[in-house]
């Protein structure tokens, strides 16, 4: 049994392991479910999260959040160090699987389902479950793989046809392609909306055919972890809500530039934040 007490419906259900990232100041809760739920919460949707970690990581940054916890022996563990060639990645520990067996009843036929494995912690049939369904995919967890030490490297994300045209919406980085823009072309004809942030540049949509760039405003960068997750769950949402691809990835850029300029889960939208963003698009 996973969860004792009575869910109610969600508007956005993410699967997915919180991660506790490790950081010069200490550990932090993080990972696609946390950035990515969090956003969605702030945008004024009931959220649920089916994830997996040990009894002692607080989700209490959670708040608002209805969370299905798999008990597991460990957290899933990052640590992000910086060097001159870029980003490396080491993996300390991983979390049990999620089953799908652990996704309430009353989630399974929520409007917007989002898959955000960090650690290949997902099964990727569990895509058709969701068939009536929006569902976005941020497939990161599938397109990495690490050695016994950790290090974590990309690797072909061999899902990617079978899932793509299961998915309504997937959000990748270039990082997460190493910037081979072969492999972001084919993943382009693979799914239905593609969707690749680039960072301080802004991100691209493939969409029917189409490729437009959509430009981020200039802001002071004090830490990236979790602009692409807040860029997700917010092109989702207005995917969800208006059907129209291209104005959502507008509007996801826009909402995501604001985040590098805090730290940590600190950089969750704000209500401002999200109205001004709303007001640009629309204006």
């Amino acid at each position: 049994m996973f969860h004792l007490v009575p869910l109610e419906p969600v508007d956005y259900l993410i699967l997915g392991h919180v991660t506790e990232d490790v950081t010069p100041s200490g550990p932090r809760l993080g990972g696609t479910v946390a950035f990515s739920g969090l956003t969605a919460r702030a945008l004024g949707l009931r959220v649920g999260v089916v994830t997996s970690a040990r009894e002692s990581t607080s989700l209490a940054s959670l708040d608002g959040i209805q969370v299905v916890r798999i008990p597991s022996p460990h957290t899933t563990t990052f640590e992000n160090i910086p060097t001159p060639k870029g980003r490396v990645q080491v993996l300390y520990h991983e979390a049990s699987p999620i089953p799908f067996e652990a996704v309430p009843g009353a989630w399974r036929n929520t409007p917007i389902v989002h898959l955000g494995p960090v650690a290949h912690e997902i099964d990727p049939a569990y895509a058709s479950r969701f068939s009536s369904s929006l569902l976005g995919i941020t497939p990161q967890g599938w397109m990495r793989t690490w050695d016994e030490a950790g290090h974590v490297s990309p690797q072909k994300w061999d899902s990617a046809e079978l899932l793509g045209s299961q998915a309504g919406a997937v959000v990748i980085s270039r990082e997460d392609v190493s910037g081979d823009e072969e492999v972001i072309e084919a993943l382009a004809h693979q799914t239905r909306i593609l969707a690749v942030t680039e960072g301080p540049a802004g991100s691209v949509l493939y969409w029917n055919g189409d490729r437009r760039r959509f430009h981020a405003p200039e802001m002071e960068e004090a830490d990236g972890t979790g602009a692409g997750d807040i860029y997700a769950a917010a092109l989702f949402f207005r995917l969800y809500t208006t059907r129209d691809p291209w104005e959502a990835a507008r509007f996801a850029t826009r909402l995501a530039s604001y985040s590098v300029s805090r730290r940590g889960l600190e950089a969750i939208p704000t209500r401002k934040e999200i109205d001004d963003s709303m007001m640009e698009v629309l204006s």
